[in-house]
């Protein structure tokens, strides 16, 4: 495996655009069941708030030693402040459009003893002339990135990323994306897509042998105009698709605690390499390792540069 470019990485700038969300932990100690329903009732000791979703990306870039632009959208509200406020303290610099009409997506986890008891969600999806106010801020960063992540976690940032990722090609600035649901025809033109195991089956259908999938994954590289493809596959490691074919790397992860977040430490590892000159194989062995590295961890959370060499 290739020496992991710091140098050339601290000079690479990133541009996020996605989905920001806001993870909020509450831990604390399970030691009866409630009285008035079969539920454990968990004593709260410690409260934490981590950016979740492209900002989540964002971070592991400036973990990575980038420096990163993060492009979205959030509701007028304490969870909206709260992301602007740890960006900001993360070194993350953060162009959110604030939606009146929508609250920020906020995901709230319970877990006592260190185990998640429940996870509570709160959406809402942007109004057209915020999702409009954003493409034209866009367009004005493009031309001071190097890279674009576009990370779609189905929250409406990304509802019209078609026009994005055109904008980005005609510039030559390559675009990653991680995405969401089943119709990827919106992604054509993006560089790299990054689909997990589940999310590639809603997209092409299940497989029963490698070859199979091999011909599915190429097939849809090929209908999106694609450079690379690739599938992170949990415990079967990752999968990479180019012309040049199919580039295997087993799971590198000794224990798996949470994968949560998983998948944006992935993009941010393939953003930053990529643009420092590494080449998608090259890209592919950094990124499992840090993804590797970031399950055994609890929550969504980070890889430093420092932990990675």
């Amino acid at each position: 495996m290739p020496k992991f470019p710091i140098e050339k990485i601290s000079q690479i700038r990133v541009l996020v655009v996605g989905d920001v969300m806001l993870d909020r932990y509450w831990f604390g100690e399970v030691d009866r069941i409630s009285p008035e329903a079969p539920v454990p009732v968990v004593r709260v000791a410690k409260r934490e708030d981590r950016l979740g979703g492209g900002a989540n990306v964002a971070r592991n870039i400036v973990a990575l030693g980038g420096q990163v632009t993060l492009l979205g959208i959030v509701g007028d509200d304490e969870a909206g402040q709260q992301i602007a406020r740890l960006a900001d303290e993360g070194g993350i610099r953060a162009q959110l459009l604030p939606d009146p009409q929508m609250h920020t997506t906020l995901k709230m986890r319970v877990l006592g003893r260190q185990q998640q008891l429940i996870r509570i969600d709160f959406d809402y999806l942007p109004g057209e002339q915020t999702l409009q106010n954003l493409e034209q801020h866009y367009q004005r960063l493009l031309d001071e990135h190097d890279i674009v992540v576009l990370s779609d976690y189905a929250k409406g940032v990304l509802t019209h990323c078609a026009p994005l990722i055109e904008m980005a090609r005609k510039r030559d600035k390559p675009v990653l994306v991680d995405p969401k649901g089943d119709e990827y025809d919106r992604y054509t033109g993006a560089s790299l897509i990054s689909p997990n195991r589940i999310e590639m089956q809603q997209a092409v259908g299940k497989w029963k042998t490698e070859d199979e999938l091999t011909r599915s994954a190429q097939a849809l590289r090929q209908r999106l105009e694609l450079e690379a493809l690739l599938i992170t596959r949990s415990e079967q490691g990752m999968t990479l698709y180019t012309e040049a074919g199919r580039f295997h790397v087993d799971a590198a992860a000794h224990e798996v605690f949470d994968v949560s977040g998983a998948g944006d430490t992935v993009l941010a590892t393939m953003a930053v390499t990529r643009a420092a000159g590494l080449d998608w194989q090259q890209s592919v062995e950094w990124a499992n390792k840090a993804g590797g590295i970031v399950v055994g961890k609890l929550g969504t959370s980070i890889v430093s540069a420092e932990e990675l060499t």
